[in-house]
C-alpha cells in the first residue's frame, strides 16, 4: 500500500465507526441538524478518539480491498451501535402513540420536526419534552462513551462478531417495547376503566349513542393521565439512561 495510505488508515477507520455512529444515533442523527455540523462532529470526535484511543493497525501491508473491507466493517459497527441507541430513545415515541391510539388520535397525524416522519400531537409532546430531559441529564455525553466503550468490545481493524452486534439490537428492540409498555400502562389501565365503564353506560342507556358521547371522554381522560404522567418523565428518563450506560459492558 503506498505511504500516505498506510498513514491514513487508521484515521478513516476511526473515522467509519464514528461516522456511522452519528448517521443514525439520536440527537445527533436528527435530521434538523445540518448537515454539515454532523460532519463536523463526527471529525472533531475522530480526533479525540484518534489521540485517547490511537488504534494499533499494521497498515504497511494492507491491500486496498483489504481496506475498503476494514472500512466497511468499522462503519458497521457504528450503525449497529447507533441503532441500538436510536431503538432505546424510540421508547418514548412509541409509548406516546400507544397513549395517542387510545385517545382517538390515530388519524391526527402531524409531522415529527426532530425525525421528519408522521407522529401524533401527543407522542410528538413527549418526544420534545423527553429529549429536553435527556439532554439536561447529559444523555450527549452518554452517546459518545457508548462509542467509546465500542473500542473496548470491538477493536478497530479486528473482525467483528456479529451475533453480538445483531444480539445488542435486538435487546435494544426487546427493551424499548418495555418501556414504551411501561410509560403507556397508566393510559392503558384508564383507558381500560373507561371503556368498561362505557359498556356499563350503554347497557343501561341503550338509546344514547355512546360512540359520539365517548370521543370527548377519551379526549379528556388521556389529557388528564397525560398530564399524570407528565412528573415522572424524570424518573423514567433517569431508567432508560441507567439501562444505556449499562450497553456494552460485559
Amino acid at each position: 500500500m503506498e505511504e500516505w495510505i498506510a498513514i491514513l488508515l487508521p484515521f478513516v477507520l476511526l473515522m467509519s465507526r464514528v461516522a456511522g455512529f452519528i448517521l443514525v444515533s439520536p440527537i445527533f442523527g436528527w435530521r434538523t441538524v445540518p448537515v454539515y455540523i454532523r460532519v463536523s462532529l463526527a471529525m472533531l470526535i475522530t480526533v479525540f478518539f484518534a489521540v485517547s484511543r490511537a488504534p494499533a493497525v499494521d497498515a504497511a501491508g494492507v491491500h486496498w480491498a483489504g481496506a475498503v473491507v476494514l472500512i466497511l466493517q468499522e462503519a458497521t459497527i457504528g450503525l449497529a451501535l447507533g441503532l441500538a441507541a436510536r431503538l432505546i430513545y424510540s421508547a418514548i415515541q412509541q409509548g406516546g402513540m400507544i397513549a395517542a391510539q387510545q385517545m382517538g388520535f390515530a388519524d391526527a397525524g402531524v409531522i415529527d420536526p426532530v425525525s421528519g416522519t408522521q407522529s401524533r400531537p401527543i407522542a410528538a409532546f413527549f418526544e420534545m419534552v423527553f429529549a429536553l430531559l435527556f439532554l439536561a441529564a447529559g444523555g450527549h455525553h452518554l452517546l459518545i462513551r457508548i462509542l467509546d466503550r465500542s473500542f473496548d468490545g470491538f477493536p478497530v481493524a479486528a473482525a467483528p462478531d456479529i451475533s453480538v452486534l445483531a444480539g445488542g439490537v435486538v435487546r435494544a428492540g426487546s427493551a424499548m417495547m418495555l418501556f414504551a409498555l411501561k410509560m403507556a400502562a397508566p393510559m392503558l389501565g384508564g383507558f381500560l376503566i373507561l371503556s368498561v365503564l362505557l359498556c356499563i353506560l350503554a347497557r343501561v342507556l341503550p338509546e344514547m349513542n355512546i360512540l359520539l358521547a365517548s370521543f370527548p371522554l377519551r379526549v379528556g381522560v388521556g389529557l388528564f393521565l397525560a398530564a399524570a404522567i407528565m412528573p415522572s418523565l424524570n424518573a423514567f428518563t433517569l431508567e432508560l439512561a441507567r439501562w444505556m450506560n449499562k450497553f456494552l459492558v460485559a
